[in-house]
């Protein structure tokens, strides 16, 4: 990727809402707000704070960064939609990274962790395959919780990737929802 190229990258997939740019190497603007909720009104205002930090412009983007995950459900699903949307109205690449990812550019040897629900942890070591397991069963897990170290990696990752062989971001979902289909009968439509 050539030095001069931009990069935008973002994150919503834990209770935060964090972007940002890159300048090859350089780390023009980083901004991380602390958000239980809301995140889908305080992306795109976020996105574009980050951008008038640097004085840059959507258009003068290379390629778009984003993470997809594991997290929170719906957050890593406004970002990845976000993501997609502005790919395709600037007809630039987006590089899914997931937060493993992230973990492993920082420490490449590490076992990558991510807290996740019920006392459990979403693990990976390096090259292997993410899975879910008791919070206690793994040695010496690595997490990435700052937000801002977690977004700049994602950054660096998305800026090292290839857009030709790399796919459509999707969300990066280790387990099925916990959502389970109401037990009651549906109510009756009066017409």
């Amino acid at each position: 990727m050539p030095s001069d190229s931009l990069v935008l990258a973002f994150d919503t997939s834990a209770a935060h809402c964090a972007a940002a740019l890159l300048c090859g190497n350089e780390l023009l603007a980083c901004q991380v707000e602390t958000l239980a909720k809301g995140q889908a009104e305080r992306l795109m205002p976020l996105l574009q704070e980050v951008l008038h930090d640097a004085g840059k412009n959507w258009t003068d983007l290379s390629r778009i960064g984003v993470g997809i995950g594991p997290g929170n459900f719906t957050g890593i699903r406004i970002s990845v939609s976000a993501a997609r949307g502005l790919a395709l109205g600037l007809g630039i690449p987006t590089i899914g990274v997931s937060t493993f990812d992230a973990i492993h550019h920082v420490h490449p040897a590490a076992t990558g962790a991510v807290s996740a629900p019920r006392d459990m942890l979403y693990v990976q070591s390096a090259g292997g395959e993410p899975l879910l397991c008791a919070a206690d069963a793994v040695d010496s897990p690595v997490f990435l919780e700052d937000a801002k170290a977690l977004v700049i990696a994602m950054a660096q990752c998305a800026a090292k990737a290839d857009p030709q062989s790399a796919d459509r971001p999707k969300p990066l979902y280790i387990k099925p929802a916990d959502a389970a289909p109401a037990r009651n009968a549906a109510p009756v439509i009066l017409s």
